[in-house]
């Protein structure tokens, strides 16, 4: 039989308790999280009618949208009125009765709506470095279509046509190019976070790391390696972009390095 007093024992029967109360917080903390709600906006002297009644004049977005990331949180029953159209854009009685627009939300003018459940978004825009969202030059629905298809536009299985979605904005970066970075085909979202970032120009590692997760590297003595050709003095002077190097990160015309 263990003795009590004994102070292994003691640290052995610490380590469980410890143990078994991490759980239990973690268990009650993913249990609170899963049960959050997440109430409809709020429009005053309106009543939810409903999305059958939003369809009879905007068919041509509730046909589709059984196709949409978001109709995967659409709830059926007799109990389920307030969730569908209405819970972004608000009881809809008062827009059913005039056709005012003034009279119900739209998402587009105001990430307020889509922060109700992307809680993490709100943090993520707050960063240094994110798209103008907050100034509102930029809405959620430039990038994400909530009434169909794949939340992200263009977006599915090709890479392709997500990238499409920035380019939309970012011209000089289409191309076509003689000499393309390889990244391209990746996608943006490879070196950049389009959220939000703590580094300029919204990418995803603020130095030379973020060049070195796909270009081959080999480290000896004094010496840093890129294809067998040493980089340690240019690196030392700033990233691969800067210092005159491979400044034309995106593709180039002129030059099979992307030199310029």
């Amino acid at each position: 039989m263990p003795n009590p007093t004994n102070p292994r024992h003691r640290a052995r029967r610490f380590l469980l308790l410890a143990g078994g109360l991490t759980l239990a917080v973690t268990l009650i903390s993913c249990g609170t999280v899963n049960r959050a709600v997440v109430a409809p906006p709020q429009i005053p002297g309106a009543k939810y009618v409903g999305s059958k009644s939003c369809a009879e004049c905007h068919e041509n977005i509730t046909r589709n949208f059984a196709t949409a990331t978001h109709s995967r949180l659409q709830a059926n029953g007799a109990n389920a009125s307030e969730v569908g159209c209405e819970s972004c854009h608000g009881a809809g009685s008062l827009h059913a009765e005039s056709a005012n627009k003034a009279t119900i939300i739209n998402p587009k003018k105001s990430a307020e709506t889509c922060f109700q459940c992307h809680l993490d978004m709100r943090g993520r825009f707050a960063l240094p470095h994110s798209h103008p969202l907050q100034e509102g030059r930029v809405g959620c629905g430039d990038c994400h279509d909530p009434h169909k298809g794949p939340a992200i536009k263009g977006g599915g299985m090709s890479i392709a046509g997500e990238n499409e979605t920035c380019f939309k904005c970012h011209q000089a970066q289409r191309g076509p190019f003689v000499f393309e970075h390889e990244a391209l085909r990746e996608g943006c979202v490879t070196c950049h976070s389009p959220h939000g970032s703590v580094n300029s120009k919204m990418l995803v590692e603020r130095n030379a790391n973020l060049c070195l997760k796909c270009h081959f590297q080999q480290q000896t003595a004094g010496q840093f390696k890129i294809g067998g050709e040493s980089h340690i003095n240019w690196l030392n002077r700033g990233t691969c972009w800067t210092s005159g190097c491979h400044e034309a990160v995106h593709g180039s015309k002129v030059s099979p390095t992307l030199r310029f």
